[in-house]
C-alpha cells in the first residue's frame, strides 16, 4: 500500500488506515485479529483508535494481537482522549484528565508509546494553551512521537495549529486532524481542510463511506445485519437516509457500473484522494468488509468521474466562503 506523510512531518502513514470503532462491541477479538492481519499484509501500517471505544475494551483489544499477531513496530497506532461519558459533561481537555486518559490508553495497548495522539474534541471549558501543553508535555516525555487533532472547526484547529507554531523548538506542531469527509459529508471544505493545507496538517477522513451509506446497501431497505438497523447505530445512520443523500449514492452507483467496480471503491477513492487528504479511516466490522475497502488501492478515478461526483455532492458554500463580490 503506498504511504504519505502526515501532514509536513516525517511520519509516513499508509494511505488507508484501520479504524477500530466496532472492536469489542459488534467486532470480537477473532474478526479483529483478521481485520488486523489483514490490514498489515496489504501493507497498512494506520490503526487509529480511542479511549472511549467501548469503554477501553478497543484499545485492550489492539494491545492483546500486538502481542503476538503483528509485530508493534509494523504499526503507527492512533489513539484520542478528551471524550467523557459524564451526564453533566461530554468532552474534558483538562491537563489533569488529558495525561492520566494518556497512561491509562499506554497500559490497555501495552506499549510505551502512541505514534499519534489526538484531542478527541474541543473543549470549551479548559484554556486551549493548557489543553495544548498536555500534548507537548506527551511528546516531551516520550508517551506519543507525533499530536493531533479530532472535530475541531476552522477557527479552532486554526487558533491551536497557531498557537503550537509560535514557538518552535519548544511546542509541538499538529501532525493531523481527524475529521468526517465524505461524498455525503463535505462540511470541511469550508474553513477546516483550507487552514489545515495552509497549515501544513494533514487530514484523516473518519466515516468516509458516509457511515456505510455509499456502500448502497440502504438503495431499497436497511438489512438486518446492517448498523442502520442496530439498536446502538441506528440514529448515526439515519442523517444519511434522505433524499439528498439518496441521489449522491445514486452517481456513485452509476459510476461504479461505468468503471466495473464497486460503489464502495468510488466513494473511498474520491475522498482518499481529494487535496490535503492522508488517509481515510476505513471503520469495517468484519474482515470481509476491510477487503472489500483494501481492495481500492489500484483504483483511481478519471478527472470526468470525479467533476461529476464533484457536481452532484456539492454543498451549498456563499458568503463568506465565497468571494463576496461575486455573490
Amino acid at each position: 500500500m503506498e504511504q504519505r506523510h502526515l501532514g509536513r512531518t516525517g511520519l509516513r502513514v499508509s494511505r488507508l488506515g484501520l479504524g477500530t470503532l466496532n472492536w469489542a462491541r459488534d467486532t470480537d477479538e477473532q474478526e479483529a485479529a483478521d481485520q488486523l492481519k489483514t490490514f498489515w499484509e496489504a501493507g497498512g501500517t494506520l490503526v487509529d483508535t480511542a479511549d472511549i471505544y467501548a469503554d477501553g475494551g478497543a484499545e485492550y483489544l489492539l494491545g492483546r494481537l500486538t502481542e503476538g499477531l503483528v509485530p508493534r513496530d509494523d504499526l503507527v497506532i492512533a489513539t484520542k482522549a478528551g471524550s467523557v461519558l459524564e451526564p453533566d459533561r461530554r468532552v474534558d481537555c483538562s491537563r489533569r484528565h488529558l495525561l492520566a486518559a494518556l497512561d491509562a490508553s499506554l497500559e490497555r495497548l501495552g506499549t510505551d508509546y502512541v505514534d499519534l495522539w489526538q484531542l478527541h474534541a474541543f473543549d470549551p471549558h479548559t484554556p486551549l494553551e493548557e489543553t495544548l501543553q498536555a500534548l507537548d508535555l506527551a511528546v516531551t516525555s516520550g508517551r506519543a512521537r507525533y499530536v493531533g487533532l479530532a472535530n475541531f472547526s476552522g477557527w479552532q484547529l486554526a487558533r491551536a495549529a497557531t498557537w503550537q507554531l509560535a514557538a518552535p523548538g519548544i511546542r509541538n506542531p499538529l501532525a493531523g486532524t481527524q475529521m468526517e469527509y465524505s461524498l455525503l459529508q463535505r462540511g470541511i471544505e469550508r474553513e477546516v481542510l483550507p487552514a489545515a493545507l495552509d497549515l501544513g496538517i494533514g487530514v484523516l477522513p473518519s466515516s468516509p463511506l458516509g457511515r456505510g451509506v455509499l456502500t448502497g446497501k440502504y438503495r431499497h431497505a436497511t438489512p438486518a445485519d446492517s448498523r442502520g438497523a442496530s439498536d446502538h447505530l441506528a440514529g448515526f445512520v439515519a442523517p444519511y437516509l434522505d433524499e439528498t443523500a439518496s441521489r449522491v449514492v445514486e452517481a456513485v452507483t452509476t459510476a461504479a457500473d461505468g468503471l466495473a467496480v464497486t460503489p464502495l471503491q468510488v466513494a473511498l477513492a474520491w475522498v482518499r484522494d481529494r487535496p490535503g487528504v492522508t488517509a481515510p479511516i476505513v471503520g469495517a466490522r468484519t474482515a470481509q468488509q476491510l477487503r472489500a475497502a483494501l481492495s481500492v488501492e489500484t483504483l483511481s478515478l478519471p478527472d470526468e468521474i470525479c467533476r461529476a461526483l464533484d457536481d452532484v455532492s456539492a454543498p451549498v458554500h456563499h458568503y463568506p466562503d465565497h468571494d463576496w463580490s461575486t455573490l
